[in-house]
Formats: structure tokens, sequence, C-alpha cells
């Protein structure tokens, strides 16, 4: 690993060697006692008001030695620290962290003036709630990590920085509470980051891949927020967070299918309101996967699956429609899936018409038409409302509808209790960071049952979930 020669010209030259592009700029000035100096800088991401405030107008009144612990005294930044290695020193200017160089010295000194371009703090859209904070993480990660440390006023709460990422170094911030949190786990996440070995990372979905023990499964194995009030209720349960720097989206493990059945306002009003609204998912959710496939199985193998009166209603309903139950219902959701995405890719100002479009338009000239049923056209939109109950599963609840679609229409009844089988024995042995995934249903953890889909009053909730296994389990007295 090079190092700093001492030779100011030499070092610098050396420095932009490491950073050849035009955007990173080199300033010389001199004290006044003419002590040459150079700051090393990248132009779009240092904030140049500070680095002349902070760094370039001290340093021009600077007397004494020219010791780097001596230049950094004088440098009234609040982040400064020293360093000798040109490959650090390249990494601190890429951050947006001018370097400080000066003849006869072998030792850089790091100035923290970059430019920080956030959003203001708003309520994210993915998850409104009536009742409760409404604060949601932006893209800057230190920002995101004063919204933890606010509320965790206690030395327990560890943020530790790490870095991911060949090129785009970007920083992922550990977030765990000292004592709560399972060792084992912390230091397994710290492994799997560390093992990393990619490009840029973006976003922090892209971190999920590598923290599944089944990279590969349709199944969800980190939970997923937008809320620090979310995200560090779960901390305080003893999960272990990540908030990666770019990323509005925070990562939490171990992850239980449970936690997408249950919202933040869930704690905010009386338990059998919270109770009702996770049923009222949980029904919702079933009924978006399970009533197209019975409505074309009922159609094509058990009719005994309908009513009297509502089989003769179907039955005028689809008498001169040119396709198979099964096309038919293919055909309305393939409309309804076109429609979403376009809905969401384009411009809101357009999209409020389009859904008018498709919903009125589209739907009664299909009807008129003879192309679609109306029954099919009113169990695919309310299927559609159903999956957005639970939206943190929207991804994967909607692959299961269309395969449950599909098992419907080629096997019948047998092929929907064939499929489920085959889901709850995958979801029961599914597990990740040695939590399984259906706890504390499967296996049945009585105590944890009381904050699962049912809801107990706070009294009740008087020890961490078992099923997390955390060292400390007492947290209400």
């Amino acid at each position: 690993m090079k190092t700093l020669s001492g030779d100011l010209k030499k070092d610098a030259d050396a420095l932009k060697k490491l950073l050849p592009a035009e955007d990173i700029l080199t300033f010389e000035f001199s004290s006044e006692k003419g002590l040459p100096f150079i700051a090393v800088f990248a132009d779009p991401i240092t904030d140049k008001e500070l680095l002349g405030e902070q760094v370039i107008r001290p340093l021009k009144h600077f007397e004494g030695k020219p010791t780097a612990d001596m230049v950094g005294a004088q440098i009234t930044s609040p982040e400064m620290k020293k360093e000798k290695s040109l490959q650090k020193l390249a990494a601190e200017v890429l951050s947006g962290n001018p370097v400080i160089l000066w003849e006869g010295m072998d030792e850089g000194v790091v100035a923290g003036t970059k430019k920080v371009f956030t959003r203001a703090i708003a309520e994210p859209s993915t998850d409104v709630a009536v009742k409760g904070p409404r604060e949601g993480f932006i893209e800057d990660v230190k920002t995101n990590t004063s919204l933890i440390r606010r509320r965790f006023k206690t030395g327990e709460l560890r943020i530790e920085m790490l870095e991911v990422g060949r090129r785009s170094k970007t920083f992922v911030a550990l977030c765990y509470l000292e004592g709560t949190a399972i060792k084992e786990t912390v230091e397994d996440v710290k492994k799997k980051i560390g093992e990393i070995d990619i490009d840029i990372v973006p976003d922090s979905s892209y971190l999920t891949h590598f923290l599944a023990s089944r990279p590969y499964s349709l199944v969800k194995q980190v939970g997923t927020t937008e809320k620090p009030d979310i995200f560090c209720a779960k901390l305080a349960e003893g999960r272990v967070g990540l908030i990666v720097d770019g990323s509005p989206i925070a990562l939490t493990v171990p992850y239980l299918l449970v936690e997408d059945f249950q919202s933040s306002e869930d704690y905010f009003v009386p338990p059998y309101r919270a109770t009702f609204t996770r049923l009222l998912r949980l029904f919702a959710l079933v009924v978006a996967i399970y009533l197209p496939a019975f409505y074309i199985a009922g159609q094509l193998f058990k009719l005994q699956l309908f009513p009297v009166k509502l089989l003769l209603t179907i039955a005028g309903s689809i008498r001169d429609i040119p396709f198979s139950p099964s096309l038919e219902m293919l055909l309305v959701l393939l409309v309804l899936e076109v429609l979403n995405e376009a809905s969401i890719r384009m411009p809101k100002y357009v999209g409020m018409a389009l859904s008018v479009v498709g919903a009125l338009v589209l739907g009664e000239t299909a009807v008129s038409a003879g192309f679609v049923s109306t029954p099919a056209i009113i169990i695919i939109a309310f299927s559609g409302i159903g999956l957005y109950a639970v939206p943190n599963l929207i991804e994967q609840t909607s692959v299961v509808r269309l395969a449950m679609l599909l098992v419907a229409g080629s096997v019948g009844t047998y092929g929907i209790i064939l499929l489920t089988a085959f889901m709850l024995l995958y979801l029961v042995t599914t597990e990740n960071f040695g939590t399984p995934l259906l706890a504390p249903f499967s296996p049945i953890v009585g105590k944890d049952l009381r904050d699962s889909v049912l809801k107990y009053n706070l009294g009740s909730l008087d020890t961490r979930p078992k099923t997390l296994k955390s060292p400390n389990r007492r947290r209400l007295k």
C-alpha cells in the first residue's frame, strides 16, 4: 500500500494520478508564513464554502511547527482525521471530504466538509398511519441513524459503519442493542455483509439476496420498513437492523411472516381494534389468492361449489363468452396487471385518468362486447384490492395467485389443495438466522401468540418474543 512521501508536489501528483477525473480539483495556497498547502477535493460533492471557512481560512493564519497535530488543531471542522495511505486518502476525496497536504509531512489531514443532498423527512407513501409517528427514512444514512439515536437514549445502542461495493463504497449502518440482540446473529450478519463482492450497492434490496438462507426463494426472508418507529421497535425485540446509504428502506433480521400482517398503528389503538384489522388483512389476502382459483375450479369441475341462484346468474353472464373460464380469467388478470404497472410508471396527473379509463371504459366495453363476463371482472377487481391489504407481500402473493389460477384451470380443487399443502410445507421448513419463518405458529410458542395475528394489551407483553431468543427477555416490569 503506497503512502505519502513528504514531498508536496510528488504526493499531490500521486493522489491526482489515482483520481484522474476532471471534477477532482487541487487548490494550492500558502500560510502567511509562506508554508505551502494543497487541498485535493471532489468538486460536485464537497461543500466549498465550508472548505474555505473551516479549513483554508484558518490555515492561512497558521503559525508554528507544521505537524499533523498542529494543522488538525487549526482546522475548525468537527470531523477531522489523519491518514498516510494514498488509497485511503483517495477514498476520502471520493466521499466528498477534502484532503490537505503540505511540504515535509508524510501524513495528510482529512476534513469532513462533504456536501450532503437530502430530501425532507416525510411520511412514507407505502406505510401511511392515521395514528402514530409520521416520520420516514430518507436516502441519507446519517439522517436515518440520527432518527434512531433520538429514540434510543442509551449506550446499549450500537451503530457500526460497514462498507459494501468495490466501486460504490456504500456505507451500511449495522444497528442493534447490546445485550438484547443475539451475538451470534450480529456476527453472522457482519460475516455475510463482509463476504459481499459486488461493484455497486444502489439500494438495500441488493443486500437481501446475500442475507437470505435461500437466496432464490419466492418467500421473503428479510424484513423491510421505511419508518423509524417500526425499526426501533424491532431492535428492541432483539433484531438486527441494516440501513444502507442511498436507500430509504431499512432491513431487519430475523424476519417472521407475521410481521407483514402487523402495522405500527396497531400499537396506538385498542387491542380489539388491532386484532380485528389484523384478521381483516389475513382474510383479504386469503380471499385475494383463492377466490379466482375456486371460481374457475367451480365452473370447470365442481359446479356444486356455487349456490343454485348464483350458478344461474353466472350461467347467464358467461353464455356468449368466446373464451374458456380459465382463459377469460387469465385475460382479465393480465389486463389488471398491465393497468397497474402503467398507472405506477406514468406521471401522477395521467395515472388517475388511466385508472378511470381502465376501470370504466375498458371494463364496461369488454362486458358489452361479450369478451369477458361481469363476474370475472368483479372477482379480479376484488382480488387485486385484497392483495394491497398486505402491501409488503404483493410481489409474492401475486405470483401465488397466478399459480393457483393455473392449477385450478388444469386440475381443479385437488390442484388447489395440493399446491396449498406444498406451500405450507415449504413455509414450515424455511428459517433464517435460526428463526422459523412461521413462528410463533410453527412451532407454536404460546406467549408469542399474544402479539401475532391477535393483539393483547400492553401489560400482557411483558417479555420479548421467545422466538427471537433474546438474552434479555424482560421488557416490562
